[in-house]
């Protein structure tokens, strides 16, 4: 059960990292012709997806060190080298399908 729940986080952060790059490359904070309000809006959001792809990218990251023999103490207090938390899991497998659901009705 452990090895699923690993291989399904590592996809939902798949599917994170993937859907972050996408929305940050369409995000275009220094556009001179977009009002300081709408310059605010989309800072945050490249903030939001920037803040999801460093952490999606860490749920990927963990095994793939952990399978190269990293001992689990070396993240420090920077990265947590251990297997996902049920939670971990659910949540980030639930931001993955509703990236995907949106993905499948935009068609």
């Amino acid at each position: 059960m452990n090895t699923v729940m690993q291989l399904v986080h590592a996809l939902a952060g798949f599917i994170v990292v993937a859907e972050a790059l996408n929305k940050l490359e369409r995000t275009n904070i220094l556009c001179a012709s977009i009002s300081p309000r709408q310059r605010l809006v989309d800072a945050l959001k490249a903030l939001a997806w920037i803040l999801l792809a460093l952490g999606a990218a860490g749920s990927m990251a963990a095994p793939v060190l952990l399978a190269m023999g990293v001992p689990p103490e070396a993240g420090g207090q920077l990265a947590r080298l251990e297997r996902p938390t049920l939670a971990e899991v659910l949540v980030l497998t639930g931001f993955a399908t509703l990236i995907v659901r949106t993905r499948v009705k935009e068609g």
